[in-house]
């Protein structure tokens, strides 16, 4: 790529397009919007009216950094520290899974039972293996008078939980604590919600490298046959459960069906499956008896 000192923004975003294609990144001209906007301070929208405008010599050893980055195939999201989910912005880290859109699913499928909580006291929703709290924040953004819980085995993911509610003004309503799932809860809640590791243990050497080089392994393998957490938490769920309670669990390929009858062998009732943008069942939603 040429020095883009001496070259139009727009020729920056090219050259560096034709490299990312070249490596064989998927979207690679949408990653180089993203990365020169990024590498400026400004909006990808903001390119098309500053693409004549000469790229400043004095961005070129961080646009070089992050091309370098980018190339190794660390993910977009990663590189800039944060990841859009729900109409928010994300801190993630090391510790943390980059929020995907199809998890979307399980909040819009929380969202929707508002209506069948009708309490006197504030709504109680629980978020197992909470990561950077983004489904946690997203329900008790659009949910004002309801209260959470995030817990997860990672004090680092913790800390950008934290950093998250914060930066959403949701510190007051959410409380995130390191536990190996439910182990120092006490309470019951109304609403479970978790997106635990689904990823069968044979297949992780198949993901793609911006997954299995930069999302932590805890969040991803699932064991065996991608079932270890369903059977930990499932258990579990009836405890911690109130009376009238659901709980959303996010699922991966072909799991829902296994993980519904799993539920029901411990005393929940399933009421729905959610799908996914896609059309895959994504979400299973059971319910206390």
């Amino acid at each position: 790529m040429a020095a883009p000192s001496s070259r139009a923004v727009s020729t920056v975003v090219a050259e560096l397009t034709a490299v990312f294609a070249e490596a064989g990144i998927d979207s690679p001209r949408v990653d180089a919007r993203v990365l020169v906007a990024h590498v400026l301070g400004v909006e990808p929208a903001s390119l098309f009216a500053r693409g004549n405008d000469p790229f400043p010599a004095a961005y070129l050893p961080a646009l070089t950094a992050i091309r370098a980055r980018r190339l190794a195939r660390e993910p977009v999201a990663r590189i800039r520290g944060y990841r859009e989910f729900f109409g928010h912005e994300y801190i993630i880290g090391p510790a943390t899974l980059e929020p995907r859109a199809d998890s979307e699913t399980l909040v819009e499928a929380a969202l929707n039972l508002r209506s069948e909580f009708r309490l006197e006291r504030p709504v109680r929703v629980l978020d197992l293996g909470t990561g950077s709290g983004c489904l946690l924040l997203s329900i008790l953004a659009a949910w004002p008078d309801a209260h959470g819980v995030g817990v997860d085995l990672a004090p680092a993911a913790i800390e950008v939980a934290n950093a998250n509610a914060a930066r959403l003004g949701l510190s007051d309503r959410t409380t995130f604590l390191v536990s190996n799932w439910c182990a120092v809860l006490s309470e019951k809640f109304d609403l479970i919600v978790s997106n635990p590791p689904y990823i069968a243990g044979p297949d992780m050497d198949g993901l793609e490298p911006e997954v299995l080089r930069f999302d932590p392994l805890l969040a991803l393998n699932g064991g065996n046959d991608g079932l270890d957490a369903y059977r930990a938490i499932v258990p579990e769920l009836a405890k911690y459960m109130e009376p009238g309670g659901a709980a959303l669990l996010e699922v991966g390929h072909n799991q829902a069906a296994t993980v519904a009858a799993l539920c029901a062998a411990h005393g929940l009732a399933h009421k729905a499956f959610h799908n996914d943008l896609a059309g895959i069942p994504r979400v299973v939603q059971v319910a206390s008896i």
